[in-house]
């Protein structure tokens, strides 16, 4: 009895001894940094915003610290898109920046259910040493259009929330806040003194020697008619072909996310004067594709849309589309876009016969949020052990895809992410090896044999096809033998 009570105290003791360490060690790491200069710029362009934060930071404590802490209240942490940070290296024309590894970390007795990101520092910055850190984060549908219902001639405003601090778990000696508006119109927003607009530039700041965890909440009312092109759902599907192709078909649900449209809509008055009469809607995107694109469609459930122009060069291309109507506030149009690709630019294979293909991440229509991105990867029949490498967390899972003539069906790898910006437009890299007799030397023969099983029962012949190996292992045939 005794020992089973000095067990089960040992086991309640030893997550207490675990969090009073956790304690103590974010308490350490925040009282030993302090940040000499904040300055921060918010864009407010278009509806995705972005916010650049330089840091100037310093350790005051007696030991030296590898990480930096970011905090984010909880109404921006299901908006944050992306977070990146990179260290500026060197003096003047020689500084060069190295990017930082940021990861979401978890601290005990937040206050106010801060949220928080760690970046992990290229070398241990040692006590009395100081560094500047240049972070980019991404948001997205934070701004709140206000009024929700504006007619066709109407300018589209928006509310943004935001604080005039930075929100920082460290003292801050000196900081300062800059937000880029899209006009010169600005309909209303909160003082903090000092506060000053000129233009399309908003500044508050600066403020000094601020504690931690300062907060000073702000509402700015502005004007803001970009395009808020929002794919709710994107399917992407890159079919590989080792008969030299590969070909993508992309789905699209796309929806004006902006302020809903209210009234009727008049297409004389929006042709007549665009600029006043649809000022918020948009009628046209452009897609970047990769360069060598062939056999593009444009195409939604009607038929094909004509309204599309592609430019080419041996950089890049871009698919300029056009949707049968313009998008305003609340208005959705589906469509697909499909092209092919020349294998050799994307597919590689190395000495030990794995297969290397590079591709793209993200979504090609330009300046869109996508709520849900999904790219199926389907991969030759035979395939296996597939894997991706991609610089960001994605979902990954593998399905099977049966087209024609097809015996054990198409491995496919699938990778989701939600709340995906154009910044996740960057490669990645898939592996995988190929199994005899489907190898792209042998997929020939072996398409034949299929065919010849299906049609030899049709003109009731009395033979058995076998699939034969050689005696090297290294061919595949076809033996057609009489019972």
């Amino acid at each position: 009895m005794a020992r089973s009570t000095a067990m089960e105290a040992e086991r309640l003791t030893l997550p207490l001894l675990i969090f009073t360490f956790l304690t103590l060690a974010a308490a350490s790491s925040t009282n030993q940094i302090q940040i000499l200069n904040a300055e921060r710029r918010i864009d407010l362009s278009s509806h995705i915003v972005k916010v650049f934060l330089t840091l100037k930071v310093e350790n005051v404590g007696t030991t030296s610290a590898s990480e930096i802490l970011l905090a984010f209240p909880p109404s921006q942490v299901d908006q944050l898109a992306l977070v990146k940070a990179q260290i500026a290296i060197g003096k003047k024309k020689k500084k060069s920046y190295v990017h930082l590894e940021v990861n979401p970390t978890e601290l005990p007795d937040t206050p106010n259910g801060t949220k928080y990101f760690r970046i992990s520092l290229l070398n241990p910055l040692s006590s009395g040493g100081t560094a500047t850190l240049e972070v980019l984060y991404i948001l997205t549908h934070v701004l709140e259009p206000f009024p929700a219902e504006i007619s066709q001639s109407e300018s589209q405003l928006v509310y943004f929330r935001d604080s005039a601090l930075v929100l920082s778990p460290y003292h801050i000696k000196q900081q300062t806040t800059f937000i880029k508006t899209p006009s010169t119109k600005v309909e209303s927003f909160t003082r903090v003194e000092p506060t000053k607009l000129a233009g399309r530039e908003l500044k508050y700041g600066p403020y000094e020697d601020r504690p931690p965890y300062s907060f000073s909440p702000v509402i700015v009312h502005l004007e803001n008619n970009s395009p808020f092109a929002v794919v709710e759902e994107l399917l992407r599907e890159v079919e590989i072909s080792h008969w030299g192709n590969i070909q993508i078909t992309e789905h699209y649900k796309l929806v004006h996310a902006g302020a809903r449209h209210k009234g009727v809509f008049s297409r004389v008055d929006y042709q007549s004067r665009p600029s006043f009469n649809g000022v918020s809607s948009f009628k046209h995107l452009v897609a970047s594709l990769p360069p060598r694109v062939h056999s593009v469609y444009y195409r939604d459930e009607i038929g094909n849309i004509s309204s599309s122009h592609l430019r080419t060069d041996y950089r890049k291309s871009e698919l300029e589309i056009e949707p049968r109507y313009p998008l305003f506030g609340g208005w959705k149009a589906t469509f697909v876009i499909g092209y092919g690709l020349p294998l050799e630019d994307f597919l590689f294979e190395s000495p030990d016969g794995k297969r290397y293909l590079n591709f793209s991440f993200g979504c090609p229509l330009a300046e869109s949020v996508v709520n849900k991105l999904t790219i199926k990867v389907v991969l030759p029949e035979g395939s296996k052990e597939p894997s991706a490498v991609v610089p960001f967390p994605v979902e990954q899972r593998l399905e099977t895809k049966y087209s024609y003539l097809d015996v054990v069906g198409r491995t496919v790898l699938v990778l989701e992410k939600k709340n995906v910006v154009p910044e996740h437009i960057t490669p990645f890299q898939l592996i995988y090896t190929l199994i005899f007799p489907y190898a792209s030397e042998n997929a020939p023969e072996a398409r034949f044999c299929n065919l010849v099983v299906i049609y030899v029962p049709v003109f009731d012949i009395d033979m058995l096809i076998l699939p034969s190996l050689s005696e090297e292992g290294d061919s595949f045939t076809c033996l057609i033998m009489r019972n």
